[in-house]
């Protein structure tokens, strides 16, 4: 099952594709959902990146957390598990 990071702080004009070319400097990148407004379409500033590997996961997030894109210091962690709100 693939690991699920986080990625937040992403500049308003960062794109899906950055974000993959990125993260695959570090291992295998599986997907990248960029959320976006569903109103406005535009990025909220914040993705979800999956790699297949713990191994992969770990190097992406220590390479990346507070590296700068766009002049902003990106937040790497791993994802927390989705909370359904009622």
């Amino acid at each position: 099952m693939d690991i699920r990071i986080y990625v937040g702080n992403l500049a308003k004009s960062t794109t899906q594709d950055e974000i993959s070319a990125l993260f695959a400097q570090a291992g295998t990148v599986s997907s990248v959902e960029l959320i976006k407004d569903k109103v406005t379409g535009q990025s909220k500033g914040f993705a979800f990146v999956a790699m297949p590997t713990q191994v992969e996961a770990d190097k992406a997030i220590s390479m990346f957390n507070a590296y700068l894109l766009a002049d902003s210091p990106l937040k790497v962690n791993v994802a927390k598990p989705r909370v359904e709100h009622a």
